[in-house]
């Protein structure tokens, strides 16, 4: 178990962690949290089995980092520890420990972003466009917004430095963005161009959503960050519309991926069946219900909270799935499967 522990598995901290924010913010605090204490269990459970397979199976650990698939997963720990920390603060009150999950997902992304990106730049031996590309690249997107997400809330709690950490936010915020329009014209071209068969479509193609939705959160929790920033303030429409535009992306994303995935399961008839991969599907659902609560308050569209009061169940109903599948894994009589080389 430990040797094959995919790079990815921190998605289901992720997805835990926005789906008991959705929760909480749709009036649901008895499920938000149950899976707080359930997501903070996770959190330490995962890391001690990454820590494990460093230690004990590092040369699968490299062959991770060197592979243009997977590498990407590792991504997973930014974004789980930055979601957490917003879930800490958001359904706990805990701001400390938010604090000191920011600090941690800042270093945690500064060295994967470089570290990752810079090997599969280097590498001599590289797949094709159609091996290499798939919707786990997005994470690296999904990393960056989660940081910007959560400095943004606790901008006011760094007394004297507010301007500077609204700031950061900001410049991650945009820097993610840049990162999102890279991305997703490569798989779009993918997409477009190049044959595809139901098993490229694996559940982290709807992060092509969840990517364009946490950009969304990102751009609204800097609005409503505004007063404590000069430059915030200079630049408000335009971090407003470009919003709004992302918004608009992530609303695209969803019927696409709905019709992929029936064409997927219902005609091409590919099995479904439980995958660490799908916590990366439960994800952007529940992102989608907490960026558009929070944008309709920056932007003043109280009408947009009817998306929400749905899509929280959606979400739900989505997270427990995946939960039921994941305690089905762990049944010490189940047969193992070969796992995927790809993310």
């Amino acid at each position: 178990m430990i040797a094959r522990l995919h790079p990815a598995t921190f998605a289901l901290v992720m997805a835990t962690g926005i789906v008991s924010i959705a929760c909480e913010l749709n009036g649901l605090r008895p499920i938000a949290i149950a899976l707080l204490v359930l997501n903070c269990v996770f959190y330490v459970a995962v890391w001690v089995l990454t820590v494990l397979r460093a230690v004990l199976h590092r040369d699968r650990l490299i062959a991770d980092f060197l592979d243009h698939g997977r590498s990407v997963g590792f991504f997973t720990t930014v974004a789980a520890t930055c979601v957490l920390g917003s879930q800490l603060l958001i359904v706990g009150g805990f701001v400390r420990a938010a604090i000191v999950l920011f600090c941690a997902g800042v270093v945690l992304a500064f060295l994967l972003t470089y570290t990752i990106f810079g090997i599969l730049t280097v590498k001599e031996q590289k797949p094709t466009l159609a091996e290499g590309i798939n919707g786990g690249w997005l994470v690296g997107v999904v990393a960056a917004q989660s940081v910007a997400v959560l400095g943004a809330q606790l901008a006011r709690e760094f007394t004297g430095h507010e301007e500077k950490v609204a700031f950061f936010c900001l410049f991650i915020w945009l820097g993610g963005c840049m990162l999102y329009l890279w991305i997703i014209s490569l798989i779009f071209y993918r997409y477009t161009f190049f044959v595809m068969s139901p098993s490229d479509l694996a559940p982290p193609y709807w992060i092509n959503m969840g990517a364009a939705a946490i950009s969304t959160l990102a751009g609204a929790m800097l609005i409503l960050a505004a007063p404590i920033s000069p430059v915030l303030q200079q630049i408000l429409p335009f971090v407003r519309g470009f919003t709004l535009f992302w918004w608009s992306i992530a609303t695209w994303w969803i019927p696409m991926l709905v019709i992929l995935g029936i064409w997927r399961h219902l005609y091409r008839k590919f099995p479904l069946r439980y995958d660490t991969l799908y916590w990366g599907a439960v994800f952007p659902l529940g992102m989608y219900t907490v960026c558009t609560v929070r944008l309709s308050r920056a932007v003043d569209a109280a009408f947009l909270l009817a998306i929400p009061r749905v899509f929280v169940y959606v979400a739900l109903c989505a997270w427990a799935l995946a939960f039921f599948g994941l305690l089905l894994e762990l049944r010490p009589e189940r047969t193992v499967p070969t796992p995927s080389g790809r993310f």
